[in-house]
């Protein structure tokens, strides 16, 4: 087996980033003689091994335009507004000079062994460990052996974390069906005890979220209003979606951070309202928190889009779309409590995480959760 310069460079990068760095590969359909990896921790969230000669200007400029449309594409299925890719072309044109691309998200390096990459001003300042990481011991067929194995164990740990976060999970909802025997029984309540469930004073005595009462001290009415459903069209509705959505929070995030979610995502919904609603409004119904199980389970795609793909991010967004869509075209639907509940949801699973291993997420996710809960407070009850 025949290794030169570059294959040694190819491989030693990719030890660097995938070992050291904690770069995960990105597959690109439709792409060859690339290598994309990804690490938004890292200054660069990208970063592009390219091994094809770029002759001229002219295939650079449409390299160039390919890439942004392959990170415009990224960018809106991980919600992020900027994104920074370093790309590390192996061989270029003779004549070649890179062209001023007025774009400070978009590097460039030309690099086909280790030395003259380390040497590099980028990689001097970003990756300033670089040479550290690759004093290797070994050489020629037996360095290329031990990245290889140092690679392929990575993957099979990362294979591992996610087969563990999948399996051995304890699959009796109980908390889904508790929530959902919960708000069964409270409409039955509205009958023996009231007028029913379209009659507004047996709502008020239930507990839904008039603003008035709600803002001259009944607070508990943020939270028991997420239990009261105005008709059986509507209670059937929720708890279908409760019952498909709650299964998986459950399933992903474990009994105790699903019913923190659940009832915090209620609590941001019905805070929403208060905010952005007319003081004669009664409100019910658990579509904050069910809103907030939808950004619960946008969070979990996101993070572990590596296991189960981008399928689920679409599928969520999707849903999302469709239902504010509806709520802004229908007067009696408050769309006020079902972002609220979105964005409660998302920022309350960040705070709690998935697994045990991303701290600095969770405490982001914690500073976030409270920001948000302050801030909602003083616009509902102060301002």
């Amino acid at each position: 087996m025949n290794i030169n310069d570059k294959d040694i460079f190819i491989m030693s990068i990719l030890n660097y980033f995938m070992i050291d760095k904690n770069y995960k590969p990105v597959i690109i359909k439709g792409i060859e003689n690339e290598i994309w990896l990804e690490n938004h921790k890292e200054k660069y969230d990208i970063i592009r091994i390219v091994n094809k000669n770029i002759y001229n200007n002219e295939q650079f400029e449409f390299d160039n335009l390919k890439v942004k449309n392959i990170i415009s594409q990224i960018k809106r299925k991980t919600f992020r507004l900027s994104m920074k890719v370093l790309s590390i072309y192996l061989e270029v044109g003779d004549n070649f000079t890179f062209n001023d691309t007025n774009d400070k998200d978009l590097s460039y390096i030309v690099s086909d062994n280790l030395e003259k990459f380390k040497n590099n001003d980028i990689v001097k300042i970003n990756f300033n460990d670089i040479s550290e990481k690759t004093n290797f011991d070994e050489k020629g067929i037996d360095l290329v052996g031990k990245i290889t194995k140092n690679i392929s164990d990575k993957n099979i740990k990362e294979s591992i974390k996610g087969e563990k976060m999948l399996k051995n999970k304890d699959n009796k909802n109980i908390i889904t069906i508790s929530l959902i025997s919960i708000n069964i029984i409270i409409f039955i309540l509205m009958y023996i005890f009231g007028n029913g469930s379209l009659d507004n004073n047996t709502l008020i005595k239930f507990g839904a979220n008039y603003v008035p009462f709600t803002k001259s001290g009944q607070y508990y009415r943020l939270l028991s209003s997420a239990f009261l459903h105005i008709g059986l069209f509507h209670l059937l509705c929720n708890m279908y979606s409760l019952y498909i959505l709650g299964n998986n929070i459950e399933y992903f995030y474990g009994k105790t951070k699903y019913i923190f979610i659940y009832l915090y995502s209620a609590i941001t919904g019905s805070l929403f309202t208060l905010i952005f609603s007319n003081s004669n409004v009664i409100s019910a119904g658990a579509s904050g928190a069910i809103f907030g199980l939808l950004g619960s389970l946008l969070y979990f795609g996101y993070n572990y889009r590596g296991y189960i793909g981008n399928r689920i991010i679409n599928n969520v967004i999707t849903v999302i779309f469709i239902n504010l869509l509806i709520g802004f075209s229908m007067t009696n639907i408050g769309n006020a409590a079902h972002i609220g509940g979105l964005i409660g949801g998302f920022f309350m699973s960040m705070a709690l995480g998935i697994d045990k291993e991303n701290k600095q997420n969770n405490i982001n996710g914690t500073i976030i959760t409270v920001i948000l809960t302050i801030f909602l407070i003083y616009l509902s009850f102060f301002k």
